[in-house]
């Protein structure tokens, strides 16, 4: 058997007097995939700042090759190799990618001057391994969510890691990409480098894994080699309990029309004379959900920003919320005409981080608990008790930041802030991303709550299953265009894949 890379034993790490990890031992050997599953605030990613430097007060070993180590930074951990691939990215938005990549590692420097033209060179080899279509030379910003992962992924491997911690590395991917990420990862493992894989998806642990280790509730749990650990074992050591994977959407009685798009345009938000959105005509049904199928590129994410008014009133076409004409000018007239959205980047655009989870929950509401302009801290105090309950979210106190929470958490927070405002429509830009099988139960018995309240949803998942499960109809996007329309209970993941790449271009309605 090979000896171990990586040891982690006995450790153990509190907040305010709080265990949050309990005597936790991890192993990781040279040229493996080793999957650490749990649910959210199971523990796994302050086990990962634990061996990245990020806290060095803690319980127990690390050893490095048989060495013991005690990191004092980051730096320092990356200084012995170790890289990680953090869950919501870490760029910073209006420098170029190549900046990006090796922001405080620039190696390449003359008499203290750094080397752009050496540096570029060096980003363009390191995107064409992974099969980025990105400028070494163009700003993050200009690129979508998806491309800015892959950034984050080449960033990691700017340098050779000897061990690299992956945190939901493919969020945002679309299929290509994703294979693109795990065929580098195959490489990787075949020139000795160790990899920490954490995800939330079933089909990547039994498709990546070589052995996968469970936390639940801080406590290390168990071991597996991947054949040995079948998927219902593996979901009952995270969850202790027996959990579902599929959403198991009831087919639901639809009420009036609630939303109806007319050849409704939306100009690409980056300036290119292409449209991001080009004459989509579709409608909406109170208790219904309808999906939105694409790759990246799609429109999708585009046409929700924009019913929500977040690019102004620069769009084309006729809109009508329960029977009205509607012109989204912005996001307060989206919420004032029952209209609400969930982002898809949760810590850039849905949470202020540094904010107590009360005041997060309340924020797009601020009206309802503000009568005659003063702010009424009971009721908002009542409120954000109230969604703590409906939607379960797990933490001591209300009062702590909500940076402080678990992925899962975080989500269910920014969905009870979009519920304060008491939509009608919900626009939903990937509401599981990220989250552990536990909390995707929840999220989906809250979804069909809501839709037997009357909510009309509109959701973009890239998850093609909970897409088919959850969706009563589903519309495939292609570069802007409806190429199909689907019932989300009669169709297969592969039809609705290839009308999602131009391949179809007719109604199954």
């Amino acid at each position: 058997m090979t000896a171990p890379l990586l040891e982690l034993k006995g450790i153990g790490k509190s907040f305010s007097g709080q265990p949050v990890l309990n005597a936790v031992d991890f192993s990781l050997r040279a040229g493996e995939i080793h999957v650490l599953a749990g649910e959210n605030g199971a523990g796994k990613s302050t086990l990962m700042r634990v061996l990245c430097g990020v806290y060095q007060d803690y319980e127990g070993e690390l050893l490095l090759n048989g060495v013991k180590e005690r990191f004092k930074s980051p730096q320092d951990a990356a200084r012995k190799g170790i890289s990680i691939i953090h869950q919501e990215l870490s760029l910073i938005p209006s420098m170029t990618v190549s900046d990006n990549i090796f922001l405080a590692r620039e190696t390449d420097l003359r008499w203290g001057w750094l080397r752009f033209s050496s540096e570029r060179k060096r980003c363009i080899r390191i995107l064409s391994r992974l099969g980025v279509k990105a400028q070494a030379q163009d700003r993050v910003d200009t690129y979508p969510i998806g491309v800015q992962q892959s950034i984050e992924v080449a960033k990691a491997l700017a340098f050779d890691a000897r061990i690299l911690v992956m945190d939901e590395p493919t969020s945002a991917l679309t299929e290509p990409e994703v294979d693109r990420l795990f065929a580098v990862m195959e490489d990787l493992k075949k020139d000795g480098c160790g990899i920490i894989y954490i995800t939330h998806k079933m089909e990547e642990i039994y498709r990546v894994a070589d052995r996968i280790t469970v936390l639940r509730d801080g406590h290390y749990i168990g071991t597996a080699d991947r054949e040995d650990l079948s998927r219902e074992q593996l979901i009952h050591w995270m969850v202790g309990r027996e959990v579902s994977e599929s959403a198991r959407r009831e087919k639901p009685s639809l009420g009036e029309t609630v939303l109806d798009i007319r050849r409704f345009t939306v100009p690409d938000p980056g300036g290119r004379p292409r449209p991001a959105v080009d004459r989509v005509s579709f409608s909406l049904h109170a208790g219904e959900i309808v999906g939105l199928a694409g790759l990246q590129g799609s429109g999708a994410d585009v046409l929700l920003n924009a019913l929500y008014g977040s690019y102004g009133s620069c769009t084309t076409g006729e809109l009508y919320v329960e029977g009205r004409a509607y012109t989204p000018r912005s996001p307060k007239h989206a919420l004032d005409r029952g209209i609400a959205l969930l982002c898809g980047d949760r810590k850039r655009e849905g949470l202020v981080l540094p904010m107590s989870i009360t005041h997060n929950i309340s924020l797009a509401a601020l009206a309802r608990f503000s009568p005659r302009g003063l702010l009424r801290e009971d009721r908002e105090q009542r409120a954000a008790e109230e969604s703590r309950s409906h939607f379960g979210i797990r933490v001591a106190s209300l009062d702590h930041p909500v940076e402080t929470l678990s992925g899962g958490n975080q989500q269910k927070v920014v969905l009870a802030k979009c519920l304060q405002t008491q939509p009608r429509i919900l626009l939903l830009n990937e509401p599981t991303r990220g989250v552990d099988v536990g909390a995707k139960q929840e999220i989906y018995a809250l979804l069909n709550r809501w839709t037997a309240q009357g909510i009309a949803i509109l959701l973009i998942s890239t998850e093609m299953p909970e897409l088919l499960a959850l969706s009563d109809r589903i519309i495939a996007l292609h570069r802007g265009h409806m190429t199909a329309t689907f019932q989300g209970s009669d169709v297969s993941a592969e039809t609705v894949l290839a009308a999602s790449m131009g391949g179809l271009e007719k109604s199954k309605s």
